[in-house]
């Protein structure tokens, strides 16, 4: 058998005290994590030096820090690092030589984010499985001095089935993952990702918008923004397919696609239920809500709070028939503070003063964008109507002027 030859040896200082023993003097064993099976011995009686030997693989530690743990039965349920310097020339060879505790207290004691620095690759290496390369570049996006969230994390990826390869694939691929909240963020996308079957439902009811020519980029939207819509089971979405296409929707706009949304499900068909309803109370008849459902599918899963405030103020406060909304009710979707009241204070003002005519569509004043607007019917009377723009920015009320 070969001899041992000693051919230097190195300081360590823990960064969590008293960890490798309570009582001087207790022997432990120190793991150089990231080398196979390789341990020294550390004794607090005879100071804070590890012996490295010829057996000890130093030669990938080249001016990079070592992170190791303790290996007793005493310790075994804590995590911790410490800061080992290598003593490695630029060679790779370890000299004969020792680096001071001085010395290398001052190399750790650079503060808090220092030991987070630490903990985390070693959190990173013991817990998620990832090597002391990938560990060390996962640490710079995370940061954490207790193991309580992160370990929540990785509890709940494991008993939603992911496999320890898994885990380190995506903690190594998204560190950030393990600071996101368990309960509020990550359960819910599990549980809804969960549910998707593909072979039995996305993939074949995307055949059945294939096959009635439906564009690519509809089949996108309702992916992206709609995906609940597209997973139901397949006898099921191709009915209510068949059923929009008997509406009279057209397969090559969109709107075909937000229809099949607006009636899928009992959530929706609810709420579609609540809407004709609110619609009705406003004097629609069943064609003008079907005739609404067609130029604005979505329409008809609004809350019933937006439509009555909207209504109530198009047809009480400014005197326009509800028939009206039936026939552009994109209207509806527009926000009453910042977009509808300011535009139709300026338009009370300019048809009291009988600047413009009283039978503008509802199109002409909330469909433009601001700019267009303000050009329209702001700057072109501010000659006549000074104040105007303060109207419209709500600083000046309607019967101040």
């Amino acid at each position: 058998m070969p001899s041992i030859q000693q051919i230097g040896f190195v300081c360590v200082q823990s960064t969590t005290p008293n960890l490798l023993g309570k009582k001087r003097g207790d022997d432990s064993r120190i793991e150089l994590l990231g080398f196979e099976d390789v341990t020294v011995p550390f004794n607090h009686s005879q100071g804070t030096k590890i012996t490295i030997d010829s057996t000890t693989p130093l030669f990938s530690l080249y001016k990079k820090p070592l992170f190791l743990r303790p290996i007793s039965s005493k310790s075994s349920t804590n995590q911790s690092s410490f800061a080992l310097s290598s003593l490695i020339n630029s060679s790779g060879l370890c000299p004969q030589a020792a680096l001071s505790p001085e010395t290398l207290k001052k190399s750790i004691s650079s503060g808090k984010s220092s030991i987070e620095d630490s903990f985390s690759v070693s959190y990173l290496i013991n817990s998620c499985g990832l090597s002391p390369e990938s560990a060390i570049s996962a640490s710079e996006k995370v940061k954490f001095e207790s193991p309580e969230k992160p370990d929540s994390v990785l509890n709940l990826l494991t008993t939603h089935g992911f496999t320890n390869a898994q885990i380190t694939n995506l903690v190594r691929r998204r560190p950030v993952l393990l600071l996101a909240n368990p309960e509020k963020t990550l359960l819910p996308k599990l549980e809804f990702f969960q549910s998707i079957d593909h072979k039995k439902n996305i993939v074949p009811n995307i055949a059945v918008l294939r096959e009635d020519e439906v564009p690519e980029s509809s089949i996108a939207l309702l992916l992206t923004h709609f995906p609940e819509a597209i997973m139901q089971k397949h006898d099921q979405f191709r009915e209510i397919v068949n059923e929009v296409k008997t509406m009279g929707f057209n397969p090559l706009k969109s709107t075909f696609v937000l229809a099949v949304h607006a009636i899928s499900g009992k959530g929706n068909k609810s709420i579609w239920d609540r809407c004709y309803e609110a619609y009705r109370k406003w004097g629609w008849s069943n064609d003008e809500i079907h005739l609404a459902f067609k130029k604005h599918p979505h329409c008809m899963i609004l809350s019933e709070k937006k439509i009555t405030r909207a209504m109530d103020f198009f047809v009480n406060k400014m005197g326009w028939n509800s028939k009206m909304i039936a026939r552009c009710p994109v209207v509806l979707f527009f926000s009453l503070e910042k977009r509808i009241i300011p535009r139709c204070s300026v338009i009370q003002v300019l048809s009291v003063k009988g600047l413009i005519k009283k039978d503008l569509s509802l199109s002409s004043v909330l469909l433009p964008v601001e700019k267009c607007f303000l050009e329209r019917f702001v700057t072109k009377y501010e000659e006549e109507v000074p104040q105007l723009l303060s109207v419209y920015q709500g600083k000046v009320g309607i019967l101040e002027l």
